[in-house]
């Protein structure tokens, strides 16, 4: 699980942000204990502020590191595609990244600081019985390994001024460094926008790929494994879940958003090309919708946004919830009605539907789903003078301790916690000559 996140030097970003998944209030479901860490991590996050704050740059930093484990080896030969913030210095400074996060209870830290030509310095350490060890620490092409780790030597021959000793190191399936990589490279990221400003739906990074989703939706309902075992380890009244397999999973997830689908098809059809008169097989995907006493299959590009929506995020969910893993997912609201925002929040929430602790991350303007938030899920970004992303959390704004039973949306409408936009229509009544 994620304990923290920090980022520096990044698009708006330019002092240093963190955002933390340390619990303030530990006495609730959403809060996952951490016996060798000594505190309860959280299972949700949210990031709310103005438009043009860098709310989808604190959640695209995250992402862009996950994407740099997974490319740098084979994509970064010509260059380091970073983005420095672009005022002041920022150009002509280092950006920094660093993660900590728990992998079968031990605590794991990555560190990397690089420019758009080199990688200046990156390191990788673990707490096994509390206490700091490094695992590998570079700086420059110097590379050092913790002793024993002779299994990882070879990554110095791969290692450039532009790869990341993680992405060259985990190739060589060390344990220590091939889970802690492959926590990373789990990470699925959702959204409207891709993280370069494109339009659409995406799984990933700066370019779409269907892995970066994990298994694609399609696949839960196209390849059903009846060995498959359920998700949930909760017990119902008969003491436990019937087993699922993948499509039932899929299934009861797509239900649950109560849009009247009964059912998924994906056969093939028969397409006949006008230019050319050739015939192709092609794969179609339908839901079935049910009316009255009759079932009705609808082309999937029929569908509204928000139904297609909900369909692509089940695969990268589903597998989330079953690997314990994180999801990140940008502008949750612009395409989900609330009400199905908020049962994605509680199914991310509850032990019973996520028992291996997967974590959302995400970004909003939905001012209702702050009702379904406790105070240390939520944090809140403000675009400084200079033009930066200022990023607080909301348990502790401007020092003072929000109270935990607090209304948190009315407080947020009323200006309470700022991270509002501040609106002046003076300029633009003069334009239209209403005022002198």
């Amino acid at each position: 699980m994620l304990i923290r996140f920090e980022a520096s030097n990044y698009r708006s970003i330019a002092e240093g942000v963190e955002l933390s998944m340390v619990a303030v209030d530990r006495d609730r479901e959403a809060a996952r204990e951490v016996p060798h860490l000594g505190e309860s991590l959280l299972t949700l996050a949210a990031v709310y502020g103005p438009n043009a704050s860098g709310k989808s740059n604190i959640v695209g930093a995250l992402a862009w590191l996950r994407d740099a484990v997974e490319d740098s080896l084979r994509f970064w030969e010509d260059g380091i595609p970073l983005e420095p913030f672009v005022f002041g210095t920022g150009p002509e400074e280092t950006s920094e990244f660093v993660i900590e996060a728990t992998i079968d209870g031990v605590r794991f830290e990555y560190v990397v600081e690089l420019d758009a030509n080199q990688i200046r310095y990156e390191g990788l350490f673990h707490y096994p019985e509390k206490k700091r060890r490094r695992i590998f620490e570079r700086e420059g092409l110097e590379l050092k390994l913790q002793r024993g780790l002779g299994a990882l030597s070879g990554t110095r021959e791969l290692l450039t001024d532009r790869t990341l000793a993680l992405s060259v190191a985990r190739r060589f399936d060390v344990p220590l460094v091939a889970n802690f990589a492959r926590e990373i490279l789990r990470i699925q990221v959702l959204g409207q926008t891709l993280v370069n400003g494109s339009p659409g739906f995406l799984f990933g990074g700066r370019r779409p790929r269907s892995r970066r989703g994990g298994r694609a939706t399609t696949l839960w309902f196209d390849k059903p494994d009846d060995d498959q075992p359920s998700l949930f380890s909760s017990v119902e009244e008969d003491g436990k879940w019937p087993t699922l397999n993948r499509r039932e999973q899929a299934l009861a997830l797509l239900r649950l958003a109560d849009l009247g689908i009964e059912d998924v098809v994906i056969d093939e059809q028969e397409v006949v090309y006008s230019s050319s008169g050739d015939t192709r097989t092609q794969r179609r995907l339908r839901l079935v919708h049910r009316s009255g006493g009759s079932a009705t299959p609808i082309e999937f590009s029929a569908e509204s946004e928000g139904t297609r929506t909900w369909f692509r995020l089940i695969g990268p969910v589903l597998t989330a919830l079953q690997s314990g893993s994180m999801v990140i997912f940008d502008e949750l609201d612009a395409s989900l009605h609330p009400t199905l925002s908020a049962e994605l929040l509680r199914v991310f929430r509850s032990p019973v539907t996520n028992p291996h602790g997967a974590q959302l991350i995400f970004t909003s303007h939905d001012t209702s789903l702050l009702n379904h938030l406790n105070r240390d899920e939520v944090w809140l970004t403000e675009k400084r003078l200079d033009g930066s992303t200022r990023l607080g959390a909301l348990a502790e704004f401007a020092g003072e301790r929000v109270r935990k039973s607090q209304n948190l949306e009315n407080a947020y409408l009323h200006g309470r916690f700022g991270a509002l936009p501040q609106v002046d229509q003076t300029e633009f009544l003069r334009a239209l000559g209403l005022i002198g």
